[in-house]
């Protein structure tokens, strides 16, 4: 069975931080905790930041292996029913950004995706891009390749490509996704 290398997150984003802890299932969690998304993946991630050193909200922090940071440790991954209320809250305007400025991969989505199945595009998977589209961003692509959501925009029928983008990640952070194309898949949770 071929398994994928596994993938870390260098930069997070703070969608929350809970200074004293806070309440699970399992019982009280102490300490200091922040919940963070991962700017490469879109993980979510719980963050065990070093006593008396406070994150904020919307706080990039590095969270990769060569450097000392901000974050003691990444306690475990997250998924999306895990998250506060803030958290929630944040997620989506925090993934708006994280797209905005890593536009050049995302464009690069368009120009370079390929179909799935005999039968399915990875294109489709974008909320309202149906066959008629997907032939449009097909023979538009062909002709010279997307240099930028504006040109995405002008070219084709779509006419907010980066919502497209954000609403799609947001799904798949969501979970319950058969394709995953910009997230790494959630954690499988076992109910007790």
């Amino acid at each position: 069975m071929y398994r994928q290398p596994k993938a870390y997150e260098e930069y997070v984003i703070v969608l929350d931080y809970l200074p004293y802890g806070y309440y699970t299932p399992r019982g009280f969690i102490r300490g200091p905790l922040a919940q963070a998304v991962g700017e490469d993946y879109f993980m979510l991630l719980e963050l065990q930041p070093y006593e008396g050193i406070p994150l904020s909200i919307r706080e990039r922090v590095y969270v990769g292996k060569h450097d000392i940071s901000k974050v003691r440790r990444i306690t475990r991954r997250l998924t999306y029913d895990e998250l506060t209320q803030t958290a929630k809250g944040e997620l989506p305007e925090v993934i708006e950004e994280i797209v905005t400025r890593k536009a050049e991969k995302f464009v690069e989505f368009f120009n370079k995706a390929s179909p799935l199945t005999t039968r399915m595009h990875s294109l489709e998977l974008l909320r309202g891009v149906g066959k008629k589209t997907l032939w449009k961003i097909l023979e538009e692509r062909k002709k010279r390749p997307f240099e930028s959501f504006k040109d995405i925009q002008e070219r084709t029928r779509i006419s907010d490509p980066k919502r497209l983008i954000v609403e799609r990640i947001l799904d798949e952070i969501k979970g319950g996704q058969k394709y995953y194309l910009f997230v790494v898949p959630p954690p499988v949770r076992k109910r007790f």
